[in-house]
């Protein structure tokens, strides 16, 4: 019987590890409420992805939904429509009107050369994703920001630890949200990061992350609710996985490279399939390895699907293209969004994770190559 091979496998610390991290929880009982973890793996990711301010969510969806209502918006956000539908129902559940902008063929990040015509009175903000830790054009995107008047955020769930020319990639835009749900390269069990740029602006993230509640709550004069909240904090046990993997992040990257250097070589040449290219300048995590299926001898779908017979999850990613979703029928049109249509038909990623042994990068590549005569 073949061994089975993930499309992902969550990096973690040794068991000794983690317990003598989540040991004096047993005394303080301090499990969740912002405790002395949570505001020590704070400290400790502001200092590794060189930002000024972080917040620590439950799961990476409620994160960027908290962000855009503490941000106070109203009317239409740009979007990207090649992303986890997780993005748009951000938007839409701050009573907000995505408005899809198609992408670009070399990275598959939003367009930027189409925002602009997108732009109406009713505009108030970019939501644009990294793809695949592929960075949008965030230099072009900010003179088109600062030109109009708009907040610009950055749903970077693929990017985290990365950096361009240098910079940590959490400080481009007004904020950026990052996912550490167990799938991701850095994980912390579930959760979600944010980092931030204006204290002011954001200064009410985490009270509308703990119910809109401002003070502590419970003691007589010293709480107020002044907003309409949510209970969206990272508990103890996630901060201390979290801490635990942070000591070990560049390691992990420095694993994920060497896999994603050596199916670069072996599918490169493949007739049919397109890698994406390098972007300058940019450090990248090696959160996925995702491969173009464009004129190969059988379909994208028809590959994955050679894959899972020999025991290998690979997956369509991202699929469908958001403004086709069953939840937004009759409201957009796959003619304004033609480049997102084409690739999420074709594209996919395979395996990848820190403990993905060489030899089954070699058989996964094999097979591939092998579907040329499937």
């Amino acid at each position: 019987m073949q061994k089975n091979i993930p499309v992902t496998w969550s990096s973690m610390p040794t068991f000794e590890e983690y317990c003598e991290t989540i040991r004096p929880l047993w005394d303080s009982r301090w499990l969740t409420g912002r405790g002395a973890l949570h505001r020590e793996f704070e400290e400790e990711l502001k200092k590794y992805m060189q930002v000024p301010n972080v917040a620590l969510f439950a799961n990476g969806h409620v994160a960027l939904e908290v962000t855009l209502q503490t941000a106070a918006l109203k009317g239409e956000v740009i979007t990207s429509p090649f992303t986890h539908i997780s993005t748009s129902h951000s938007i839409v559940r701050n009573g907000l009107t995505p408005v899809f902008c198609d992408i670009n063929e070399e990275d598959l990040t939003i367009d930027e050369t189409k925002i602009e015509s997108l732009i109406t009175d009713k505009t108030c903000a970019i939501v644009a994703t990294h793809v695949y830790g592929y960075v949008c054009h965030v230099e072009a995107i900010e003179k088109i920001a600062k030109k109009h008047g708009l907040l610009v955020v950055y749903d970077a769930a693929h990017a985290f630890g990365e950096t361009i020319n240098g910079v940590g990639v959490g400080n481009f835009g007004d904020a950026s949200m990052f996912s550490t749900h167990a799938t991701k390269v850095f994980q912390t069990i579930e959760g979600g990061i944010v980092s931030y740029n204006d204290k002011e602006r954001f200064a009410a993230i985490e009270q509308i992350t703990n119910f809109g509640i401002v003070g502590n709550f419970g003691v007589a004069g010293k709480d107020t609710i002044e907003y309409v909240g949510t209970n969206a904090r990272m508990n103890e046990m996630e901060a201390a996985m979290g801490l635990c993997n942070l000591r070990h992040i560049d390691e992990e990257i420095a694993k994920r490279k060497v896999l994603a250097d050596r199916y670069t070589e072996r599918l490169s040449d493949v007739k049919g399939l397109r890698l994406l290219k390098p972007q300058q300048g940019v450090k990248y995590n090696y959160a996925y390895y995702p491969v173009i299926v464009d004129g190969f001898t059988i379909s994208r779908d028809e590959l994955i699907a050679e894959l899972n017979k020999h025991s290998i999850s690979a997956r369509r990613y991202f699929y469908p293209s958001v403004d086709s979703a069953e939840c937004y029928e009759g409201k957009y049109s796959a003619e304004n969004t033609p480049v997102s249509h084409y690739y999420a038909d074709r594209a996919m990623v395979l395996p990848m994770y820190a403990d993905l042994p060489m030899e089954d990068v070699d058989r996964i590549c094999d097979i591939i190559i092998g579907g040329r005569n499937v």
